[in-house]
């Protein structure tokens, strides 16, 4: 029989951070859902501000069986977080950053990883270039990003066009698998010399750049970094009870 090796252990949250300083980077590109923080705030959001009444009652009706249709795999994964901005058309893009700040502080703030905070504010301290890339509505992002430091004109999310101060249904990008690459390379111009991710939506990206990191990767990811050596670093948090989440109520109906 042909035996399995075991994975490498795990680094340490300061083998983490000495590897990466060691490294000398001056871009680092980081995701954010499962990786600055636990857990799919993208989705969350979305149940969030159905529950909320932010999105009108008609659009609110359709988007959830919607999502559960992505989530069974009928709809691909850029055509849902595009479509979970596009559903903001019309409305006032000011309440909408309210709103992504209010869910951000009350749902996903408990979730940060500290370890991950710590670590952006040494690479911050070195002078290196920091970005956010994320398939998540840019409302949310930039609530978190600005948390860790990332200014607002370093985020890549998913995102519409404005018009009047208000949302349109007019797609700017969907930072999701290749996608990321794509916005990496248009916007930022330059390979990144540090990628931090936790799924294979966040491969792509992890293979362009210099030197890549798996934050609590996902099993698909996990046998990814384990194929090309990517150090792989799971932040305390995990290991602790689960921190406060949007639970989905009464407005989802039974499936």
């Amino acid at each position: 029989m042909t035996s399995t090796s075991p994975p490498p252990p795990a680094l340490t949250a300061a083998e983490l951070i000495s590897s990466v300083l060691a490294l000398r980077p001056r871009l680092a590109v980081f995701d954010c859902d499962g990786t600055l923080w636990e857990g799919d705030a993208g989705k969350d959001f979305l149940y969030w501000e159905v529950e909320h009444g932010v999105l009108p009652p008609p659009v609110a009706a359709a988007v959830i069986p919607r999502y559960r249709d992505y989530e069974a795999g009928r709809v691909p994964e850029d055509v849902m977080c595009g479509e979970m901005v596009q559903i903001h058309a019309g409305l006032p893009v000011a309440d909408l950053e309210r709103a992504g700040e209010e869910f951000f502080a009350t749902l996903i703030y408990p979730r940060i990883f500290p370890e991950m905070m710590d670590l952006v504010a040494r690479l911050a301290e070195t002078g290196c270039e920091l970005w956010a890339v994320s398939s998540t509505n840019e409302w949310v992002v930039r609530a978190g990003a600005r948390r860790f430091g990332i200014p607002g004109d370093r985020i890549l999310a998913a995102s519409v066009r404005s018009r009047d101060g208000r949302a349109t249904d007019e797609l700017v990008r969907v930072p999701t698998d290749g996608g990321k690459v794509t916005a990496i390379r248009e916007v930022i111009g330059r390979v990144p010399d540090a990628v931090f991710g936790n799924s294979l939506h966040d491969f792509d990206m992890m293979e362009m750049a210099r030197a890549a990191f798996a934050i609590a990767p996902n099993s698909g990811l996990e046998a990814a970094a384990r194929q090309r050596a990517w150090p792989v670093f799971r932040p305390e948090l995990l290991r602790q009870e689960p921190s406060p989440r949007w639970t989905r109520s009464s407005h989802e109906g039974s499936s």
